[in-house]
């Protein structure tokens, strides 16, 4: 029988600012077949997070950059249809760094996890809420911001999939939650969908006096995912003992540059802290998050929406969203149907 086509998006040059598309390209192959100790996916979900656009910097992060000509690094979510490794059956259902295709390789390693129940779960809650964006929130906001109840949580890029999750945490903590987001219809889904208790519109508001006004007590536990000026309006409102919790800096991602902030001397006057964190570390105990978000969600106290796109073709379109202000809620595209059908039946 042969391989089904296996459509992939590759880099064929370092991006400046927004991925331009002649920064990729679509390529069609065969879908690969799996070596011993390795398993051969059908990706159903693509997950577009800012991390993507900075893998794509000849630099090296926590991972190293995506070399050109390779398929474009990012998470997803899909289906095990061939298996030569005893740690996925077929029909596992599985998050990894799928890339940009419609098939993946996994290996058992710390990137590729079986999602608990395999097809009993949803796999659009999965990549929402239950898999690495709900579980980064659940590392960051319950290990580093340890939210009490009457404190006060500020959550930056609110509306985004992470800090959407990481709000709600801090909310069913028994905190008071502000956001802040870009937007009328960003602040609205923010406090009305996603139950924060206010949100500041940072593009049509003065952040530092905003802050003043719904942090009268100063800021407990912040929840940083942009970095830049508002970072620094944060840090010049901390409580005593407050946290910092550093997810990600999706202010200066297309840019490179990453100006220190102006306030961190008041982490010395406030007895604070700021931590960076990435969820790899805590991967040992997935396990955990995904019962907590899952249980929270069950009853109702932590909802989520998606943004989703169709077809690998509208994965750089995705990417370049995440920038412009395009989603609330996880970004995603779909490049297989969970049933089943062949991917070249989503366009």
């Amino acid at each position: 029988m042969p391989s089904p086509p296996n459509r992939q998006i590759v880099l064929r040059r370092r991006p400046e600012g927004l991925v331009d598309p002649d920064d990729t390209e679509l390529i069609v192959t065969e879908a690969p077949t799996p070596a011993d100790g390795e398993a051969l996916l059908r990706v159903t979900y693509v997950g577009i997070d800012a991390a993507v656009r900075t893998w794509l910097n000849d630099q090296r992060g926590y991972l190293p950059p995506v070399q050109l000509g390779e398929v474009i690094r990012a998470a997803g979510i899909g289906e095990v249809i061939e298996s030569r490794c005893d740690a996925y059956a077929v029909g596992d259902v599985v998050t990894t760094l799928t890339g940009f295709q419609e098939y993946a390789i996994i290996r058992d390693d710390l990137f590729s996890t079986p999602v608990p129940g395999r097809g009993e779960v949803d796999q659009l809650a999965v990549m929402s809420v239950y898999g690495p964006t709900g579980a980064t929130a659940y590392f960051g906001m319950v290990d580093i911001g340890r939210p009490q109840p009457g404190e006060t949580v500020v959550v930056s890029a609110a509306a985004g999939a992470t800090g959407s999750v990481a709000g709600q945490i801090a909310r069913i903590a028994g905190a008071r939650v502000v956001g802040i987001a870009g937007g009328p219809e960003k602040c609205r889904a923010v406090v009305e969908d996603f139950g924060f208790d206010a949100c500041i519109d940072y593009r049509n508001a003065d952040v530092a006096a905003a802050l003043r006004e719904h942090c009268p007590r100063g800021v407990d536990v912040y929840f940083d995912n942009v970095g830049g000026p508002i970072l620094d309006a944060v840090l010049g409102r901390l409580a005593h003992r407050a946290r910092v919790v550093l997810c990600g800096v999706i202010s200066s991602y297309l840019t490179g540059e990453h100006p220190g902030p102006a306030n961190y001397v008041n982490l010395l006057a406030k007895t604070a802290t700021m931590q960076g964190f990435n969820a790899l570390d805590e991967w040992g105990r997935y396990e955990e998050a995904f019962a907590a978000l899952r249980a929270w969600e069950a009853d109702g106290r932590l909802v989520h929406r998606e943004h989703v796109l169709d077809g690998v073709a509208s994965c750089v379109d995705a990417l370049n969203g995440l920038f412009t202000g395009a989603n609330i809620g996880k970004m995603l595209v779909r490049v297989g149907d969970p049933a089943g059908a062949p991917p070249g039946q989503v366009q």
